[in-house]
Formats: structure tokens, sequence, C-alpha cells
């Protein structure tokens, strides 16, 4: 079949508009293609006898969307009234689109104005057979885009899977080395950024312990603290809540990078099953991630009523009945003389959801805190109970050391590079107003004095370690605890009992199961002290001191 063009309705020479584009940047940069398009494109226009207008250029943009600047500009000059050219000129129908439906949308858009769609090496004209080709072409482009698309995804999965950095801003805390050569092809990991990691570990540390141990700060407080103590991002801005909520919820920095995690034209999040982990170093260990993570569901609003954070009824969000798993809440009666804490299911379905249980409000706040006063605040019991995490106190301080030694380590590297550069102007040899000289020794300065003070902020944590926790202080401890538990206002109780036992199920009228934390007993442990212990570090709300049978408590009787 011959090329079949369309013949000419007017006389006077087209005025034309050129459109070059390529697929990524790296193409842009280094590729002839654009320059070879311009050079076929205009040798087309001067054949035709038309004069060339202007010339759209679009650097590393994809064409399976619209969401390109000199496209746009492009179709905005030819909406104009008179349109500012008659024909757009393409090397092929794929350098304009690569998705059927958005090209036929925009062909026909700029047919109503008037503007014609010209490919040179696919030139075909406006009868049915010819549209039908056309269709066809572009048909057959955009499938060939998404299997080009599939095989590239498929490729950077494995990429990231064996360690590899597939492109893109790293996050705040990692910068990008280069790790290896493979032929011409430089292969790139990311490494810890001294300087913004510290950043990364302070969030952290402010959602477990808060300020000095006052306990974890929101999303809010934590942005509202680093703007105020003028700790900046890593582009000098400041901190944002959504900013926040990515450091605290990125499971990249417990050292496992998720690629492929989001669409990112839908930015829906796919399934774990698409996604491809790549190994990077971790700041922050998985336990810390993990005690963030379930610290912010405890106090999401779906897994705990906002009126069971404030002070109220002892037992309120904590307590479960054994048989379903349900919430127990609290019933009352006799307007108010009698409080009862009750299975939520029955109480909302009946007893096709759950046969129930029901059990008098101080019947079970007192068999939970006389459990507690007599078998949880024993100094040997303590002693049993916390022995592998005060075992985690060595091993933190050498981590920390060490990240000391790191960050001294980039002062002094950053000091001696700025003195050489003061040795290099006052020997002549370089000019103290060169382009770009006093901004690289500014650099050196923020890197020099930026490291130097958190390294001075490390040591200083380290020094403020609380000493051993022998029996002696295991005994004070456990006595103080027992005669706040019987405090006359109570409010030592709940919040005291809240922090050894995150979970109270009732499996019958006599019998319950309590469930808590050894690392939150022991933060506890630590604050009654009156110092923050650097073993708390990390801050977990799962379930393990429940150890053994004896923790089985039944209700008294009396």
């Amino acid at each position: 079949m011959g090329r079949m063009i369309a013949p000419t309705t007017s006389s006077a020479p087209s005025r034309a508009a050129l459109y070059l584009r390529v697929s990524t940047g790296r193409q842009a940069e280094s590729d002839l293609s654009i320059p070879d398009q311009r050079r076929q494109l205009e040798a087309y226009c001067a054949g035709k006898g038309w004069g060339v207008g202007e010339t759209y250029v679009e650097p590393g943009n994809t064409a399976t969307d619209d969401r390109r600047p000199s496209f746009q500009a492009m179709i905005d000059a030819a909406m104009t009234k008179p349109a500012a050219f008659d024909v757009i000129v393409v090397h092929s129908f794929s350098r304009f689109f690569r998705d059927q439906f958005q090209f036929e949308f925009y062909v026909r858009k700029l047919a109503k104005n008037g503007v014609r769609l010209v490919s040179i090496t696919q030139e075909l004209g406006d009868d049915p057979m010819s549209t039908m080709m056309r269709r066809i072409m572009t048909l057959f482009d955009e499938y060939q885009s998404r299997e080009n698309a599939k095989h590239t995804l498929r490729a950077m999965k494995e990429n990231a899977r064996q360690g590899f950095w597939n492109g893109s801003r790293p996050p705040l805390g990692y910068r990008v080395v280069v790790a290896e050569q493979r032929g011409a092809k430089l292969k790139k990991k990311l490494e810890i950024d001294p300087i913004q990691a510290e950043k990364i570990r302070k969030i952290y540390r402010l959602a477990l312990f808060g300020l000095d141990g006052t306990g974890p700060m929101g999303f809010k407080a934590i942005c509202n603290h680093l703007n105020d103590q003028n700790i900046r991002t890593r582009d000098g801005g400041r901190f944002g809540l959504d900013a926040i909520h990515q450091i605290l919820n990125r499971p990249t920095y417990k050292g496992e990078h998720h690629f492929n995690a989001r669409n990112h034209k839908t930015k829906t999040r796919r399934p774990e099953s698409e996604h491809a982990i790549c190994a990077v170093p971790a700041i922050v260990s998985e336990a810390e991630f993990q005690a963030v993570q379930d610290s912010l569901r405890l106090r999401s609003a779906q897994f705990m009523h906002p009126r069971f954070v404030a002070p109220g009824t002892l037992l309120g969000g904590i307590c479960f009945c054994g048989l379903c798993g349900g919430a127990m809440t609290l019933r009352t009666g006799k307007n108010g003389r009698y409080r009862y804490y009750t299975c939520s299911t029955k109480a909302r379905i009946g007893k096709e959801g759950c046969t129930g249980i029901t059990v008098p409000e101080s019947k079970l706040d007192d068999a939970v805190a006389d459990h507690l006063e007599r078998r949880l605040l024993e100094p040997q019991r303590l002693e049993v109970l916390l022995g592998n995490v005060l075992d985690r106190r060595s091993e933190w301080i050498d981590r920390r050391r060490a990240h000391v030694t790191e960050l001294r380590q980039r002062s002094a590297e950053a000091a001696a590079k700025l003195t050489r550069l003061y040795s290099a102007i006052e020997d002549g040899l370089a000019a103290a107003g060169e382009e770009g000289l006093k901004d690289r020794m500014a650099e050196l300065a923020a890197i020099r004095d930026e490291a130097r003070a958190d390294a001075e902020r490390a040591e200083a944590a380290i020094e403020k370690l609380g000493p051993t926790l022998t029996p002696e202080r295991l005994e004070m401890f456990a006595q103080a605890a027992r005669e706040r538990m019987r405090a006359p206002d109570g409010s030592y109780r709940r919040e005291h009992l809240r922090a050894v036992a995150q979970r109270v199920e009732v499996l019958s009228t006599t019998e319950i199961k309590i469930m808590g934390s050894r690392t939150e007993l022991l933060r506890t442990l630590a604050a009654s002290g009156g110092e923050e212990s650097a073993i708390l570090r990390v801050r977990s709300f799962k379930p393990k001191w429940r150890a053994r049978n004896d923790s089985n408590v039944r209700p008294s009787d009396s």
C-alpha cells in the first residue's frame, strides 16, 4: 500500500510547529536523538514548503500521559483563536502519545481548531482507511510501551533485591554512593549520612520517649519541637506533619527499603507480594521501629477510643473478653450505683455473637491491682523478668560510642578540608572570591560544626546513663509502687497499671489473664527513680512478660 497524503486545502504555505521528545533525562543529556529528530523534521518541512515556527522540546518525559510541560504549552498555542500554527510535525506518532485513547482525544481536539498532526515516518491521510491504520499503529505503540515498562520494572526489582539503588532522591538520612562498576554502568547503593541520620534518630527518640523521658510525642509536637530548635530538613526547610509521618512509618530506616511499594499514577499502595525489598544500612534498630509502630497503633482512634487515653475507667481500652476477643466496656445500673465490665459483642449482637462475661468493676480492678502488687512487684521476680533487657545496656553504649567516633571523624575531615582551602588561599593557589569557593567553605564549616554538636549530644546521652539497677533499687521501686497503687486519689494507680499491663483478658468470672511488656516495665522503673536509662531506648507494647501460668489470677469472691 502506498503512502496516502491528504490533499492541501489552501494554497498558502502551512505554519508548522515541531515536537521533539525523548523518554529519559539521560537521553536528553547524552543521546543524539533530539538533534537527529530536529534535523529530519526541519528537512521534511522544507520539502513541503512549510514555515517552521515554534519548536517544542520534551527532554525526558514519558508519552503515556499528558503531564508534559512542553506538550501542554504546544496544545495551548494550538487552541488559541486563531491557532499559532496549522500543523504539528513529529518524527513518529509514538513521540506524540503512547496511549491510544489520549492520542485520539488530542487529535480530535486539535482538528476542531484546524490543526493537523503529521508524522514524517507514518504519513497518512484523512480517509477512513488512514484513520483505521493510525489507530492500529497507536494501539501497537501503547502495547509496546507497556511491554517495555514491564520488562524494565522486572529488571529494576531484581536490581533492588540485590541491594542496589534504582535512582530517585534518597530518603532523609541517606546518600547515594557508587558501589561498583559493571562495564560502563555504575551500580549505586545507599549509605548513611552521619549528619542527617542523627535527625532521624532524634525523631524516633521523641516519638518513643519525648523530651527527657516525659512520654511519647505526636506528629505535631515533634514537628513543632524540631522547628523551634532550628533543626531543618536536608534542603534547609521546616519540617511538616507529612514529613514526620513518612519518617516514622518508613521501613527503610530499619534497613528494608520497599521498592515498587506504590502505584505512582493512582498513589495507591501495591500488595506486599509486588514489593522488592532492598537491604540498606539501618539508622534505627528493628525493635525501635516496631516500638514506634506499636505506639502509633495504640494511640490511633481505630485501636483505642480517645476517652480511654484520658483518666477514667481503670481498665478501659485494655480489657477484653477472653471468649470472643471483643472489648469489655463499662455498664452501669441503678443510676450508677452498680458498675460492671461486660462483653461489648454480647451487648451489641446478643448471645449469638458471644455468650458474654460480666464482672463487677471494683472486683476486676482490685483483682488486677492485687495481682500486680503481690506477684509482679517482688524484687526477685522483677530481677528475673528484666534480666534480658538489662543485658542490652552495654550493647547500646557500644553502638552510641561507635556513632560518636564516626561523627568526630566526619567533623575532623571537614575541618582538615577547610584548613587546606585556607592554605591554598594564603599561598595564592586559589582566590577567595573564586566562583563556588565561598559556598564550599560555608558547606564544610556547617558539616564540621553540626557533626561536632551531634557528637557532643551523643556523648552527653551516654554520660546521663543511670546506674545499673541493683537489688536495692528494685526493692525501693517495688515498695514505692505498692504504696502508690493504694493512693487514695487513684491517679498513680491507673498510670502505673497501664505501664506494666497492656492487655487484660477476662476468661470467666473467676479467671483473668494479664499481659505486659518487660521494656515498658523497665521504663516505668527508671522513670520512678528520676533517671532516664539508655537501655530503655526501645519502647514496646507487645505482651511478653506473662511467662508462666501463675500470671493467671482469679478475682476474689469477697
